[in-house]
């Protein structure tokens, strides 16, 4: 069983196009941690049957997707996510670390992206992300799993020059990643900082459109 799904490892079909292509803010990447547990619970809970199929590889309860996230272990895996405005999960991409082989670590990907954020980019953003966190971390091979119809998936896979072998449906994805060097480290420190600070923004903007509902008259903020 994938260590990146419920029961199985299915990433969401996602739309590559850029979001400044769309005149949309760009999509930034923050780690998340076992504080967004319910955000992320919210997150899968919302994806509709065809969504969870891609992600899980079959339709799932709303038990196994809560089973699922309820043991998400922050402290072995990374999980990172991108906010909307509202500072609900938009996309989700879990990086599950796999046990070393012949000294090769190798680390793999699942993702996924609610039917309301797509076409900004958001699943190669995560998928980016993931790879240079991959390479920070001293993987040597980023692996996906997807069904051969999975065509955004595959096209993202194929952009990155991954290796890809089918079978019955079904694909797997390699991807031989370079040491990490201070470039790739300064690139993810500066990544996170720009994420921290996007969501702070948010959440600022958040709280302060509740305080001057809360200062309304009833029949105004109704």
């Amino acid at each position: 069983m994938s260590k990146t799904t419920a029961r199985a490892k299915e990433p969401i079909a996602l739309p590559d196009r850029a979001s400044s292509a769309a005149g949309l803010a760009p999509a930034l990447v923050r780690e998340l941690s076992s504080k967004d547990r319910e955000r992320l619970l919210a997150h899968f809970l919302s994806l509709g049957e065809d969504d969870r199929l891609l992600r899980f590889g079959q339709f799932v309860p709303n038990h196994v997707i809560e089973n699922y996230v309820r043991t998400l272990d922050f402290d072995r895996d990374r999980v990172f996510g991108v906010f909307n405005s509202e500072l609900a999960l938009s996309g989700v991409a879990h990086l599950a670390y796999l046990s070393p082989e012949d000294g090769e670590r190798t680390a793999e990907l699942g993702v996924s992206v609610l039917e309301s954020a797509r076409g900004r980019g958001i699943g190669t953003k995560l998928f980016e992300r993931a790879t240079i966190r991959s390479r920070n971390t001293h993987v040597t091979t980023l692996y996906m799993h997807c069904l051969s119809r999975n065509k955004t998936m595959m096209h993202i896979a194929k952009k990155a020059g991954m290796r890809i072998e089918r079978a019955y449906g079904e694909a797997d994805a390699y991807l031989k990643l370079a040491p990490a060097d201070q470039s790739s480290i300064l690139k993810e420190m500066l990544e996170e900082q720009a994420a921290a600070f996007d969501y702070a923004l948010k959440r600022q903007a958040q709280q302060t459109s509740t305080l001057l509902e809360s200062l309304l008259p009833a029949e105004l903020a109704a």
